[in-house]
This record gives C-alpha cells, sequence and structure tokens, in this order.
C-alpha cells in the first residue's frame, strides 16, 4: 500500500463513518435533544439545591460536556463492534483498507460528533446565563484540551467496542466513562464528598481536565491542573491506540 493512499483512506473511513451515524435516525435526535436536557436538569433542577459560591450554570457547564462525550462513546463502541460483527471487515480489507484506516475513521467520526455536541452544550449555556471570560489564548488553551479528550475517549471506545462481542455489549461496556465525571469536580466540589471518595474523586482523570476547562474559560487560577490533563489524555489514547491494534489483528487474524 502507498504511503499517499493512508490519509486518502482515512478520510474515506471517517466520511463512511458519519454517513452511518446519519442514518441512524435515533442517534442522531439524541445528540441534539441530550445537552439541552442535561442543561435543563442540572441548572433548573439541581442547582438550587447545589452550593458552588457561583452560579451553578457557571460551574457545570465543563461537565455536561465531558457527560456528552461520555455518552457519545457508546455509539462509537458500538459502531466499531457492528463492523466487528457484521461482516464488512472482510469486505474493506479485501479493498486493501487497513485496520488503522476503519479505526481512525470510527474515530474521526466520534470526534465531529462529539465537537457539535459541545458546541451545542455552549450554545445552550449562553441561552441560560453562562458568561465565560476566557482571553483568545485561554479559549484556544480549552478548546484544545476539550479536543484531546474526546479523542482520548474516543479511541478508548474504539479499543472497548473492539473488545466486545456484540453491539449491545460495546455500549455497556462504556458505562464506566459515564460513571467518572459524576465521581469528580464536575457537578460538586469534592471537599463536599466523603473522605473515601474524595480522594478518587481528586485524582482520577475527569477532575483536573473539568477544573482546567473552568478555570480557563472563567479567567480563573488553574495551576497544573492543565498538565495532569493534557498527561492523563495522552497515556489514555496511548493505551487504546496500542490496545486497538492488538484487538483488531487478534480479531482479524487468519
Amino acid at each position: 500500500m502507498s504511503s499517499a493512499t493512508v490519509p486518502v483512506q482515512w478520510l474515506t473511513m471517517g466520511g463512511r463513518s458519519l454517513r452511518l451515524g446519519r442514518r441512524n435516525v435515533e442517534a442522531i435526535i439524541m445528540s441534539l435533544v441530550l445537552p439541552v436536557m442535561l442543561m435543563v436538569v442540572f441548572v433548573y433542577l439541581f442547582g438550587g439545591a447545589i452550593d458552588t459560591g457561583t452560579a451553578y450554570v457557571t460551574y457545570v457547564v465543563p461537565g455536561v460536556m465531558l457527560l456528552c462525550v461520555s455518552f457519545g462513546s457508546g455509539m462509537t463502541a458500538g459502531s466499531v463492534a457492528n463492523d466487528m460483527t457484521g461482516g464488512i471487515i472482510d469486505r474493506l480489507r479485501s479493498l486493501d483498507v487497513g485496520g488503522p484506516a476503519i479505526l481512525a475513521g470510527h474515530v474521526a467520526a466520534s470526534v465531529a460528533r462529539n465537537v457539535f455536541s459541545s458546541v451545542l452544550v455552549f450554545g445552550v449555556a449562553f441561552t441560560i446565563g453562562f458568561r465565560p471570560h476566557a482571553s483568545a489564548v485561554q479559549w484556544l488553551a480549552a478548546a484544545g484540551i476539550l479536543v484531546l479528550v474526546i479523542g482520548a475517549v474516543s479511541w478508548l471506545a474504539a479499543a472497548l467496542g473492539l473488545l466486545a462481542s456484540s453491539p449491545e455489549a460495546a455500549s455497556g461496556y462504556t458505562f464506566g466513562i459515564t460513571f467518572l465525571p459524576y465521581a469528580s469536580s464536575a457537578f460538586v466540589p469534592t471537599d463536599t464528598m466523603p473522605s473515601w471518595l474524595r480522594g478518587f474523586a481528586a485524582n482520577q482523570p475527569v477532575t483536573p481536565i473539568v477544573e482546567s476547562l473552568r478555570g480557563l474559560l472563567l479567567d480563573q487560577p488553574v495551576g497544573s491542573a492543565p498538565w495532569k490533563a493534557v498527561a492523563w489524555c495522552l497515556a489514555i489514547m496511548a493505551v487504546s491506540i496500542v490496545a486497538s491494534a492488538l484487538l483488531f489483528r487478534a480479531k482479524t487474524r487468519g
């Protein structure tokens, strides 16, 4: 295979995954409705009972974005599992399309979907009172971290999709990704949690990511949180890419 054809294959597979996603009407509706519903639920139903020292909509936006990304991981994992169990892989390989291109296509489509979902969260948040104070540099830094997070979660979802025996099982495997934002500083300060949970919440990946996004968007001190967030994302992505390569090779051997 010519090295010049590799980017073309990746773009082609990404377009394929996006087209398949457009045919899933239920998933499209969910991707549009979910950010709106989550903002409404957290701000108007829970926000009045939670004291964060600031307007709750200001506090919760990064957490809602990550929660939407975690929900989207189920669709990515299910799409990968569907390819692996539906017979399409043999056909693609007969066309000299390699495993990296197939998986990268799913990841690219996932990144595109989740970027759109994040923009929608921002739009809803602005409508109900969110007012960031970030400079242009802080906006760029926050956007870079968010895209890096989406990429890391997308590769992790792809690995889970390869690990699963069916699309339904793949969606279930992503429960752990969905759970992490709740056990972090995304929705409540960690110092309000029981001591046995506080240590986990403060040292898992979502907390430094949320603290970075919140601090950058609100022009607040962020300390070492962005470096921790980037380190976590790069580590998750590296492990997920290696795991995906090994799992794909094992499942398509022979």
